[in-house]
């Protein structure tokens, strides 16, 4: 009897070893809804290493096709080798697309990523979620009841530079951490072309430099100082601009840890050349000892000497700085599909909780400003 106990054993562990090889050489098969110029050029090019100038193929991911509402885009699509597919329905129909990025506009998230879900797609969305709680809600429950992977394009948590900021704060270099500032300001809607964007010319979107910016500037600050957000006070920017949309809005945020810091996100900041660009989107971490700045370190550059700026990450106590230089500079975008796929290939359960809360931090923020910039607490909305 044992014998054949340990005979069965065996048997049991070999065939849970044959599986676990077999799902280590699957590739997760991507569709793609929504197929516009920054989808194309960091997510396609980058994110699924489609560029294979600049990028090696993937090891456990592909993408396979993509659909957009805009017939147009059909070219663009099928020069990259994918196969087009005339609406995202069509898409989710196919049983050889295992899982979605949707790259649509912000108030669409919630109806595209429900119909994914159930169709039995693993799923990674661009932020926000949605544009509001209760569909981000029942895009997380969906996800929990069929066993689905649901991600938020959050990239910046994979920046290469990111880890090495999140390094140097928590080996005390800079000393005990007394403000921090997180900031993405230029200028984007002065145009007629850019004030016609769904992301100036509709509030409802979530699309303005809250939602399209102070998104990705609120779970930066949680992942460099290590706690959740708590409450937002915010007040919007003087109205300068011919957009829908709020100009620009300055948030204090405070953390579940008592710390506390600020945000400061525009449209309306002309910050010319490179030199300006770089400096609009980054942070400063004041310590006791020293600050830590990030120069063009919140924003679309992995780090990759041949990216149109320079990443700068440096350490200043006002005696000397310090330049800080990963010595492996990775693809955000790749690196986060590539995690998603990992947890599809695992089997492991997804959990888009994350991305309820930065909603509900956006959301807040809002209601601060709309509301005289009243401290407001992010669980309450």
């Amino acid at each position: 009897m044992v014998q054949k106990h340990m005979i069965g054993d065996f048997f049991i562990r070999q065939d849970r070893a044959e599986r676990k090889k077999e799902a280590a050489m699957k590739k997760v098969r991507y569709g793609m809804i929504g197929f516009g110029g920054i989808a194309e050029r960091k997510i396609v090019k980058e994110g699924f290493a489609l560029d294979r100038e600049r990028f090696s193929e993937l090891s456990d991911c592909v993408l396979t096709a993509a659909c957009d509402v805009d017939r147009r885009r059909k070219e663009n699509v099928e020069k990259w080798n994918l196969k087009w597919y005339s609406s995202a329905d069509e898409l989710l129909a196919d049983p050889d697309i295992d899982a979605v990025f949707i790259a649509t506009n912000n108030a669409s998230h919630a109806e595209i990523g429900l119909k994914a879900l159930s169709a039995g797609k693993h799923l990674i969305m661009e932020k926000p979620i949605a544009t509001a709680i209760g569909d981000a809600q029942k895009l997380f429950d969906l996800a929990q009841e069929k066993k689905l992977c649901l991600s938020v394009d959050h990239m910046l948590e994979y920046n290469s530079f990111s880890a090495a900021a999140a390094k140097v704060i928590a080996s005390g270099e800079i000393g005990e951490v007394q403000d921090a500032c997180f900031h993405m300001e230029f200028a984007f809607g002065y145009t007629p072309e850019e004030a016609a964007a769904w992301r100036c010319s509709n509030a409802a979107e979530l699309g303005g430099p809250i939602g399209d910016l102070g998104s990705h500037c609120f779970y930066m600050a949680e992942y460099l100082m290590q706690s959740r957000i708590k409450t937002v006070s915010a007040v919007y920017y003087p109205k300068l601009m011919p957009i829908a949309v709020e100009d620009g809005c300055f948030i204090r945020f405070r953390m579940e840890n008592g710390f506390s810091g600020t945000v400061r996100v525009a449209f309306s900041e002309k910050r010319p050349g490179k030199a300006g660009s770089a400096a609009g989107c980054g942070y400063e971490i004041y310590g006791e000892k020293a600050v830590l700045r990030g120069f063009s370190t919140l924003g679309q550059l992995s780090g990759h000497p041949d990216e149109p700026l320079m990443i700068r990450l440096e350490t200043d106590d006002s005696i000397m700085r310090r330049e800080i230089r990963p010595e492996n500079i990775r693809n955000m975008y790749s690196s986060l599909i590539s995690a998603h796929a990992r947890t599809v290939i695992d089997g492991l359960p997804g959990n888009a909780e994350n991305a309820l809360h930065n909603l509900r931090c956006c959301l807040a923020a809002h209601h601060s400003a709309a509301n005289g910039g009243t401290e407001t607490a992010v669980e309450s909305i």
